[in-house]
C-alpha cells in the first residue's frame, strides 16, 4: 500500500494504533497542522465520531474493495453506526464523485501521493469538504484565541486537544475517541502481549463481569466492549448500566448473579470498606464464587484488603488476583491505564486481551499484596508531588511572581510532562473538574503512610502532604479533582 494514490474525498479504511480498522475520509488538514516528519500520511476524518488523525499510508486501505473483508471481521454497534454513516453518505450524493474517483485510471486522476505535493482538487471536491474545513479551521482559530502565546511545537497537539474536546463523562456515549495525534505516539504500545502492539487484539472468549461503573470503571467498560470482549455489568446505582446495555452488555441483578455467570469478574470500586461490602455483604461476590472462577480487584485499597479478600475468595476454589490501575478517568476512556497485577499468575495471563483493551502496558509483580503496595507508593508520590505545585504557585503568586511564567518555566525543563502542564492548567483556569478525585488521592496517602508505619518506615513528606488535602476536604474539595488542593493554600 505503500503507493497508494489518494486525493482528499477518497473514502478509506484507516487503520489507527490497536483500534480496528475504521471507515473514514481523506480531508485537508488545518494549514497550521503540521505533517508529522518523516512519514508517508494522509488526514482522514473517521465517520461516525469527530475524530481527525494523520494515518500512514500503509495503514490505509480503499473503501469499496475491501468492504466486505472489514464487516466480516470487525463486530460492534458503534461499528454498524459507522458503516451505516459511510452509506447514508453515499446515498446523498455525496460518494458520486468518490465513485468515480474509484472507476478512474491512475493516470488520469489528480491525486495527492504520500509525502508527496498537494495538487489542485475538482472544485465539486472542494465543495463537499466545506463543511470538513470549517469544522478544522474553527478549533485551530479557538486554540490560538486562547493559547496566544503557544505556537506550533511539542506541545500543540495536547493544547489543542484540551481546548477543542468536550469535558468527558461516563454518561458520554461509549467510544474511544481517536485524538488529533501523530499516528505513531498511539502505536507505541507496551503491554504483557505483543499483539497490542501491532494492533490486533483478539478479544478472550471467556465471559468477563464488571462491578463498580464510577469514574475508572465506565471507561474500561466500554473499551472492553468496543475491543469485542462479552461483558456482564452491576453497577450499584443500576441506571448507570444504560449506556453500556445499549452498548451490548448484560445487566447482572447482584454482584453474586454477575460472578455466577461470567469466567472472569473485575471489581473497581472507591475504597477498601466498598471493596470488603461488595465481595463480603448480602448478594456479595462469595455467593458466587465457585471453583475456578476469577476475581479481580482492581480498587487503589490496603495490602491488608487484599489479603481478606484473596483469602476469602480462594477458600471458596476461586482464583484471585489483584490489579490496581495507575491512571485518571481520561486515561481510562483512552485505554492508556498502567495495570499493577500480582497474585494468581494465570488469572493475570486470561486478562491478557482484557489488559491489552484498557491499558498501554501492564506489569505482573508475584504474590497478592505486592500491587496494592508499589500503587499506594505510586499515589503517595504523586499527591506529594501536586501539592508540592500548588505550593509553588501560591508562592509565586504572594511573591509578585507570575503563575504562568513560573509554569511556562517548568514545561521547559526536566519536570516537564503532560501530568504537570494538565493539573498546573486545572489551577490556572479555575477548572476542577474531577479527572481524579481530590477525597481519592487522600485516601490513598492515608493508606500509604499506613504502609510506611507497618516496616517502621519514615513518611513525613507523604504525611505533610495529607494534611494539605485534609484541610482541602474541610474546604468542600473532596469531589473536585486532585489539583483542587491548591484551594487549602489560598483560604
Amino acid at each position: 500500500m505503500a503507493n497508494l494514490h489518494l486525493r482528499i474525498g477518497d473514502l478509506v479504511w484507516g487503520k489507527l494504533g490497536r483500534y480496528p480498522p475504521w471507515p473514514g475520509k481523506v480531508v485537508s488538514p488545518p494549514k497550521d497542522l503540521k505533517k508529522p516528519t518523516g512519514k508517508k500520511c494522509f488526514f482522514v476524518k473517521f465517520f461516525g465520531t469527530e475524530d481527525h488523525a494523520w494515518i500512514k499510508v500503509e495503514q490505509l486501505k480503499p473503501y469499496h474493495p475491501h468492504k466486505e473483508e472489514m464487516i466480516k471481521i470487525n463486530k460492534g454497534k458503534r461499528f454498524q453506526q459507522a458503516v451505516d454513516a459511510v452509506e447514508e453518505f453515499l446515498k446523498k450524493g455525496k460518494g458520486k464523485e468518490q465513485a468515480s474517483h474509484n472507476a478512474s485510471s491512475e493516470d488520469k486522476s489528480k491525486s495527492i501521493l504520500a509525502g508527496g505535493k498537494k495538487r489542485k482538487s475538482p472544485t465539486t471536491v472542494k465543495a463537499l469538504l466545506e463543511e470538513d474545513k470549517k469544522d478544522l479551521a474553527s478549533h485551530k482559530q479557538t486554540f490560538f484565541e486562547k493559547n496566544k502565546k503557544v505556537k506550533d511545537g511539542p506541545y500543540f497537539h495536547h493544547f489543542l486537544l484540551s481546548q477543542t474536546e468536550k469535558p468527558c463523562s461516563s454518561m458520554e456515549p461509549i467510544s474511544k475517541r481517536l485524538k488529533i495525534i501523530e499516528e505513531a505516539a498511539s502505536t507505541s504500545i507496551q503491554a504483557a502481549d505483543s499483539t497490542a502492539i501491532n494492533g490486533s487484539i483478539t478479544p478472550t472468549d471467556k465471559r468477563i463481569g464488571f462491578l463498580g461503573l464510577g469514574h475508572m470503571g465506565s471507561g474500561i467498560v466500554s473499551n472492553l466492549l468496543k475491543m469485542g470482549h462479552v461483558v456482564t455489568v452491576w453497577n450499584r446505582t443500576a441506571e448507570k448500566c444504560d449506556l453500556f446495555i445499549q452498548e451490548g452488555a448484560t445487566l447482572g441483578r447482584t454482584p453474586a448473579e454477575v460472578v455466577s455467570m461470567c469466567d472472569i469478574t473485575f471489581s473497581c470500586v472507591s475504597d477498601p470498606k466498598a471493596a470488603k461490602d461488595l465481595v463480603q455483604g448480602p448478594s456479595g461476590v462469595l455467593q458466587g464464587i465457585r471453583l475456578g472462577k476469577c476475581y479481580v480487584e482492581m480498587s487503589t485499597v490496603d495490602p491488608e484488603t487484599i489479603a481478606e479478600l484473596s483469602q476469602g475468595i480462594t477458600s471458596r476454589g476461586g482464583r484471585f488476583l489483584e490489579a490496581p490501575l495507575s491512571g485518571s478517568q481520561q486515561l481510562s476512556n483512552d485505554g492508556m491505564l498502567v495495570i499493577l497485577a500480582a497474585g494468581d499468575r494465570t488469572v493475570y495471563e486470561d486478562c491478557s486481551s482484557c489488559f491489552q483493551a484498557i491499558g498501554k502496558t501492564s506489569f505482573f509483580l508475584g504474590e497478592a499484596g505486592n500491587a496494592a503496595k508499589m500503587m499506594l507508593i505510586l499515589s503517595m508520590v504523586q499527591g506529594s508531588f501536586m501539592a508540592t505545585i500548588a505550593e509553588g504557585l501560591t508562592l509565586a503568586q504572594v511573591t509578585g511572581q507570575s503563575q504562568q511564567t513560573f509554569l511556562d518555566i517548568l514545561c521547559q525543563g526536566q519536570m516537564a510532562s503532560t501530568f504537570l502542564d494538565q493539573k498546573c492548567q486545572n489551577i490556572l483556569q479555575g477548572n476542577f473538574r474531577p479527572d481524579y478525585y481530590l477525597k481519592h488521592i487522600q485516601k490513598d496517602l492515608r493508606l500509604a503512610i499506613s504502609v510506611g508505619d507497618s516496616v517502621n518506615h519514615p513518611t513525613p513528606m507523604a504525611a505533610a502532604a495529607n494534611e494539605v488535602y485534609k484541610r482541602a476536604k474541610a474546604l468542600d474539595q473532596s469531589d473536585n479533582d486532585m489539583s483542587a488542593v491548591y484551594r487549602a493554600y489560598i483560604h
